[in-house]
């Protein structure tokens, strides 16, 4: 296991994405597509955070017994470019350290559907990250799931703020599944062993 991740405290994987139900195919929204799936397999549903402008549910990764990993799922319900408060909010009530958290996030710069996992780094004009960074430090995982750039001349914020094209929506339930699949390898394995599965 990674010596940034200490394994007595919960961790907190934070789905990144717009609230409401307009924004709910969209690209922007497929952290919170993977939250999602995460919530189901633990077998919990989302449900508000007290004080926190966010979404969570507690539960635990992997197998019975020592292995596994107590986790805080949420989602932010505040837009994009102010998830760090709602994230802030919750590290310091759940006491998670930094380095304990991961955000999932949609990339511009990597191909639709391929995963990079990274611990810190630049935000790369993503509002989410940017929140996030602003609000706690840079040194936090990362799941990075590529959704490529937009056609011709169609600008970012258009290209992000719209749903998956037909072709895209045939895979995505099986990117999202890999992309929780990652989650759940960095929480258990660390991130040097999560990487050298999932970064293709």
């Amino acid at each position: 296991m990674d010596v940034t991740t200490p394994a007595n405290g919960p961790w907190l994987i934070v789905g990144l994405g717009n609230p409401g139900p307009e924004y709910a195919g969209n690209r922007h929204n497929v952290g919170f597509m993977v939250a999602d799936l995460l919530a189901e397999r633990v077998g919990g549903r989302f449900k508000r955070a007290g004080k926190a402008q966010a979404q969570v549910v507690e539960g635990r990764i992997g197998p019975p017994g020592p292995g596994n990993r107590r986790v805080v799922l949420a989602k932010p319900m505040s837009f994009m470019n102010l998830s760090g408060g709602p994230v802030n909010a919750l590290k310091d009530f759940y006491k998670v350290p930094v380095a304990n958290i991961v955000a999932i996030h949609d990339e511009l710069d990597i191909d639709y559907g391929i995963l990079r996992l990274k611990l810190g780094g630049g935000d790369n004009g993503h509002n989410g990250l940017k929140s996030m960074t602003k609000a706690f430090g840079a040194e936090y995982h990362r799941v990075r799931f590529g959704i490529g750039r937009p056609p011709g001349r169609m600008q970012v914020a258009d290209f992000v703020l719209k749903d998956f094209s037909s072709s895209e929506r045939k895979e995505l339930d099986y990117f999202v599944d890999r992309a929780a699949d990652a989650v759940e390898a960095l929480v258990i394995e660390g991130l040097e062993r999560a990487q050298s599965t999932y970064n293709s």
